[in-house]
């Protein structure tokens, strides 16, 4: 049985932390969790003249205080404000309190930033031992799913170390919400200039044959069930588009356990993040 008792909800108090703060209801309102709602006073050196800093934490309180104050009293919310760098806060928080889940935005919007993860969102998905939960990222995308029943659950593994653990957690949703499992894996495009070999039917056969028996195993190790889909192309688009095609409300997807310079969020991780049409949970 899948427990989640905490739930922690940073918020800046703007349109995207909105909906996630939708979402982290519905899920809340589900598991019977507690929700941290947290907002991180950042350091500021653009304040107006005569806007002191108490002032600033002032309007901070109150904006907190106020936040869902009356659609939430069925819920149990805890406000908290901290100061500081907001991702080291956010991290700091989910560890000490032993949060379950981190629910979070990416805040990617406009023709640039589309193309990237919001600079706390990414440092969080590189450091938090927990989940992390994050909004769809593509500005034209549909609102994030804020039903707390889940239709259809799509996992998306690479057959490495951490395929185990990501299909149980998928499993786990998939059960408790009675949501069909489908299991993706992407299998990259090879090198057109190799293409008598490597892209004849023989040899594609045998890539999706090998892919195939691999999450075999890997679902029956997990002790899962789901349906197997088998897709090739760049690895973030592939899997966006079998979750687009399967009309999944989440994606699944694993974080390395390993620290580093590149942190818990791979290459692949974060393009798939970034592209996927529906919210991402990231083991």
């Amino acid at each position: 049985m899948l427990t989640i008792a905490k739930i922690l909800l940073p918020v800046d108090f703007s349109s995207p932390s909105t909906d996630a703060a939708d979402s982290a209801a519905a899920l809340a309102g589900h598991f019977g969790s507690e929700i941290a709602l947290l907002h991180v006073l950042a350091p500021r050196f653009d304040l107006a003249l005569g806007t002191s800093t108490e002032n600033a934490r002032a309007d901070a309180e109150r904006n907190l205080n106020q936040f869902r104050s009356g659609e939430w009293q069925h819920l149990r919310v805890q406000r908290v404000l901290l100061e500081g760098d907001p991702a080291r806060k956010i991290v700091e928080y989910a560890h000490s309190e032993h949060v379950d889940l981190i629910m979070m935005p990416t805040h990617g919007y406009g023709p640039f930033r589309r193309l990237l993860l919001g600079s706390i969102t990414a440092k969080v998905l590189h450091d938090a031992n927990c989940p992390v939960w994050t909004a769809v990222h593509a500005p034209d995308a549909a609102s994030s799913t804020h039903s707390a029943q889940l239709r259809r659950v799509a996992c998306a593994v690479d057959l490495g170390p951490q395929t185990n653990g990501v299909l149980r957690w998928a499993s786990r949703l998939s059960r408790e919400f009675g949501a069909p499992l489908s299991v993706i894996h992407a299998v990259a495009s090879l090198d057109p200039r190799l293409q008598d070999y490597y892209l004849s039917p023989e040899w594609r056969g045998h890539v999706i044959g090998e892919a195939r028996a691999g999450l075999e195993r890997a679902i029956e190790s997990a002790e899962a069930s789901g349906e197997i889909h088998i897709a090739i192309g760049s690895i973030a688009g592939a899997i966006a588009d079998a979750a687009r095609e399967l009309q999944a409300d989440l994606l699944v997807i694993g974080r390395s356990s390993l620290d580093g310079m590149t942190g818990r969020l791979p290459t692949n991780a974060y393009a798939i993040i970034r592209e996927s049409p529906c919210p991402v949970l990231s083991i």
